[in-house]
């Protein structure tokens, strides 16, 4: 069908060759004062335009045929694409079938009493006395925890005694500073 397009989108160019000539033709016997030579060539040429039309209708013909087989062939691939998953499907399910997934369920059903059996086991063999001790080492990791957290916001506590310059003439200036350093190791819990 492209083939036949092309032929016939070369013989509309043909046509149009004749229609120009023939335009020339007959303005060269009109120059020369042949009228009837004129009026044949011009009927000639308005014979080759309703060719030339009549092949446009045909092109216009051709080229929806050919718009519409490329549509088809489309449709026809996601139609194959679509039965390929479809069988792709079927074979998933068919692997996975509902009583393999019921018994998979089952399966992990099972697995995760025996493993809280174990931890109700396990749990039960402590003593008071162990059951306290983890307990205690619990509160000490959190007390831990929570200095650690509390010294990061504080600064740091100098561990040298300064050096109070006399000269500058602030009396009480040091005994001030200790009473400062006492409050503030006080609060750190040194």
């Amino acid at each position: 069908l492209k083939l036949q397009r092309d032929k016939l989108k070369q013989y509309q160019k043909k046509i149009q060759g004749i229609l120009d000539r023939e335009h020339e033709i007959a303005k060269s016997h009109l120059a020369a004062g042949d009228k009837d030579r004129a009026i044949i060539a011009l009927r000639r040429r308005k014979y080759q335009q309703s060719l030339l039309l009549k092949t446009d209708g045909q092109l216009e013909n051709l080229e929806q045929l050919v718009s519409t087989i490329e549509f088809s062939l489309v449709e026809i691939s996601v139609l194959h694409g679509l039965k390929q998953g479809n069988e792709v499907l079927k074979e998933i399910h068919r692997e996975m079938s509902i009583e393999s997934v019921e018994k998979l369920m089952e399966e992990t059903q099972e697995a995760r009493e025996y493993q809280r059996e174990i931890g109700n086991l396990l749990a039960n063999q402590l003593s008071a006395d162990e059951e306290e001790a983890v307990q205690a080492e619990l509160l000490e990791l959190q007390l831990a925890q929570e200095e650690s957290t509390f010294s990061k916001l504080l600064p740091s506590v100098p561990t040298e005694q300064p050096v109070i310059d006399t000269a500058q003439g602030k009396p009480g200036s040091k005994f001030l500073f200790q009473a400062n350093l006492v409050a503030a190791s006080s609060l750190v819990g040194v």
